[in-house]
């Protein structure tokens, strides 16, 4: 059973299943500040496990909640609520922070589709060059919530993030020579990043041979912005 509409959700389209629940709906706005949709998410995410006795409740949080600036803000705040409702209300769960993903679609603003729209259209693009990104194909997000399945590694909270994060001046090169082009930028010294711990990630990095950084994100680039 899917619920959500989103990115996450349509990666779970062709694989659904009727003993988990693949929760990936409710605030995705990481500036929300509406009490009301909070609420809403709150409210299906109860009603959702009491409806569904014995499936697997599998929540897609994020790894914003480690992200200093953000310690105190409304939508951090709620994560950690709906993750503290979830342990205690289901009985098989399974918890994923995730990072910053990456596919088809989604809001023009996300650091992705911005960068290319910018290097597209040759736009001028403002760097703030002390700050990181961890970017993750959402295929890889789909293919270690399975892994995580098959291994019945339930009951906990886990990390889905790519081993290593980018710095903006490196995800902007990469998107320059993906498109052959030199856009000018304005270096910006601030900015600021996270370090996200996965221990039992890694494996699966070195497995499909995903390590070199720059050749991951090249792969990503091919996969869903070629053809935009």
């Amino acid at each position: 059973m899917i619920v959500g509409k989103g990115l996450i959700a349509s990666l779970f389209t062709d694989y659904d299943r009727e003993d988990v629940i693949f929760f990936a709906s409710g605030v995705s706005n990481s500036l929300e500040t509406n009490e009301e949709e909070f609420l809403k998410e709150e409210n299906l995410v109860r009603s959702t496990i009491a409806e569904n006795v014995g499936k697997i409740f599998i929540y897609f949080s994020t790894c914003s909640i480690y992200d200093s600036s953000k310690t105190g803000s409304d939508y951090v705040l709620h994560k950690l609520k709906m993750e503290q409702i979830i342990k205690k209300s289901s009985d098989r769960f399974l918890i994923l922070r995730v990072s910053n993903a990456v596919g088809n679609g989604g809001n023009p603003n996300l650091l992705m589709n911005y960068i290319v729209n910018a290097v597209k259209n040759n736009e001028t693009i403002n760097v703030h060059t002390q700050a990181t990104r961890n970017l993750i194909d959402v295929e890889d997000i789909r293919n270690i919530t399975f892994n995580l399945l098959e291994k019945m590694s339930l009951n906990r909270i886990a990390n889905v993030a790519y081993i290593r994060n980018y710095s903006i001046l490196e995800i902007l090169k990469i998107v320059e020579k993906f498109y052959n082009k030199k856009v000018e930028t304005n270096l910006i010294r601030n900015g600021s990043g996270y370090d996200i711990n996965i221990p039992d990630m890694e494996d699966y990095f070195i497995e499909n041979n995903l390590m070199n950084k720059e050749v991951y994100l090249h792969n990503i680039l091919s996969k869903y912005f070629s053809s935009k």
